[in-house]
């Protein structure tokens, strides 16, 4: 499928979000164009936001803002976590949350299970703003279905990222139950979780029902929020999971080098709009 028109000598990418919004991006160039097994992979390089990756006619991550989500989505649970050792991320082919895991000394394996092998090679040769030509010898790369790795693997990890898509497709499966069931039995007893949540302004419904259901599993469940432009309606949301009662304090010595997290940051992404908390709480 062609997902780049042609208007009046210009290319456009124009992305559908439901039936109610379009979001167009003017581009420079498509700069790589593929189909693997699972999905179309574009890197273009657009006017407003650089190089961005783009999967089936849907923006994943950009070079002016990718650092924004992968920071956050990695340095909370790590800054929180004790000693977090060995980490997997399910997901995150652009390699920007791998990139952030490894920044930490003490984390000794990092296992990125990414289905489609085509989406990093696409980001590793052509997104580096990104991907930051990840070369870590601690990144172990698994092309398997994140799904079926996790069952496998129980009292394994002491940090779970899912770094997924939106939940439609082959994503949906990473937003049920079932699947946080496995990444619970897949913890450590001290071991916590963390996954994209969607837009509380246009997916409240996908945000509740992420809250609801790994808030059956965890005894400490704690959501988060960082403005990251590229999303629809800017504000997005993480929801965090631990076995064990969380230590904020442990967010006030974050010392690493990054372009969007400080500690200000991180201690005050807990504080949610009174929407958010009366959704939740609803």
């Amino acid at each position: 499928m062609n997902y780049i028109k042609e208007q009046n000598g210009q290319l456009w990418l124009t992305e559908d979000e439901r039936e109610n919004l379009k979001i167009s991006y003017r581009i420079k160039e498509i700069v790589y164009s593929e189909r693997s097994p699972f999905q179309h992979v574009m890197i273009l390089d657009s006017y407003d936001f650089g190089r961005m990756l783009v999967l089936d006619g849907v923006v994943q991550t950009t070079s002016i803002d990718g650092h924004i989500y992968n920071e956050m989505i990695t340095h909370v649970p790590l800054s929180l976590h004790p000693s977090p050792k060995k980490v997997l991320i399910i997901g995150g082919g652009d390699c920007g949350a791998a990139r952030e895991v490894a920044k930490y000394e003490e984390v000794e394996e990092i296992h990125l299970v990414e289905i489609d092998e085509l989406v990093v090679q696409a980001c590793k040769e052509h997104l580096p703003e990104v991907s930051g030509n990840l070369s870590d010898p601690r990144v172990q790369y698994v092309y398997k279905d994140g799904v079926q790795f996790v069952k496998d693997r129980v009292n394994t990890y002491d940090v779970i990222i899912i770094d997924s898509s939106d939940p439609i497709g082959p994503a949906q499966v990473l937003f049920e139950y079932d699947f946080y069931k496995s990444v619970y039995e897949a913890l450590k007893e001290d071991g916590m979780m963390v996954c994209q949540s969607q837009s509380p302004i246009f997916h409240m419904n996908v945000l509740k029902q992420t809250y609801i259901n790994i808030r059956h599993l965890f005894p400490h469940v704690h959501v988060y929020t960082a403005t990251v432009p590229t999303y629809p309606g800017g504000l997005w949301s993480f929801t965090l999971g631990a076995k064990q009662a969380v230590s904020f304090e442990r967010l006030t010595t974050f010392a690493k080098q990054t372009k969007y997290v400080n500690a200000d940051v991180l201690n005050q992404c807990f504080c949610l709009p009174q929407f958010m908390k009366e959704h939740l709480q609803s």
